[in-house]
């Protein structure tokens, strides 16, 4: 899924399986495109908002293939000492990520799988560039919504939880079927077909709230993606249901 989500916004790094399956997906739900525009979008004000807030690193789990305006870039312009590690599970996605990366010394990326806390936060490259004793930001995008309930995404939000430094901050983004109708059945329901290993979980504004238990909530709270502190039009789709298809929100630790 994370080759389908850059061809939904725009990249060359997907193979026609990928292009098959997004196709399918906007042909029952028009405006996707743009809803995956919007979570990008938020990424961005998501890291401004943390460098604002004296933020210097960030670890951004299922960081995906890499494409325009990623975390290092929006950090690294509010600040070249900005340090980030990337962590996606995808080897497609790890390997482009090495390349892009090469040259850059402030910016890493650890193939594993986001289940798997302990092995990321001990790996070379997060004990090289992070300092754990030190407030980090924690980018979740789009991914816990991949977690099914049996492997216990509120545990396992805690178990990074446990590991940040007081005064870090938390982003979670995160697809909700509060606001949908039968498109997103039929879209989660071309997922399945495609038997994809990746299957999503629809949950609520209380479920992902609950997401954030031990993080205080920033203003304006758990909102839809769109109405996420926008900085403009670009910020924001057109179809009114595309900013309510993700929920997205950003908490502190205390």
């Amino acid at each position: 899924m994370a080759r389908t989500y850059d061809f939904m916004l725009g990249g060359g790094h997907h193979f026609a399986v990928d292009r098959a399956v997004g196709e399918q997906i906007e042909r029952v739900m028009p405006g996707l495109r743009d809803s995956a525009r919007v979570n990008r979008a938020f990424l961005g004000r998501a890291v401004r908002f943390m460098t604002n807030q004296g933020i210097r690193q960030f670890l951004d789990i299922g960081s995906g293939i890499p494409t325009v305006a990623n975390v290092h870039e929006v950090a690294q312009a509010q600040d070249p000492e900005c340090r980030v590690v990337y962590v996606d599970r995808d080897p497609v996605a790890v390997a482009h990520s090495e390349l892009m990366l090469v040259g850059n010394d402030r910016a890493a990326v650890v193939q594993a799988d986001m289940r798997d806390p302990e092995a990321i936060l001990a790996s070379p490259q997060v004990r090289g560039l992070l300092d754990l004793d030190r407030p980090v930001g924690l980018l979740m995008l789009l991914m816990l919504h991949w977690v099914p309930d049996e492997s216990d995404p509120f545990g396992l939000v805690g178990r990074y939880r446990a590991a940040l430094a007081p005064g870090s901050y938390l982003a979670i983004t995160h697809v909700t079927g509060d606001h949908q109708g039968e498109d997103l059945d039929e879209a989660t329901e071309v997922i399945k077909e495609s038997r994809s290993p990746d299957q999503v979980t629809l949950r609520t504004h209380a479920q992902v709230s609950a997401l954030f238990a031990g993080f205080e909530l920033v203003e304006p709270g758990l909102v839809g993606c769109g109405e996420w502190r926008p900085s403009g039009p670009a910020d924001i789709a057109a179809a009114a249901a595309m900013n309510m298809l993700v929920y997205a929100g950003i908490g502190r630790k205390g």
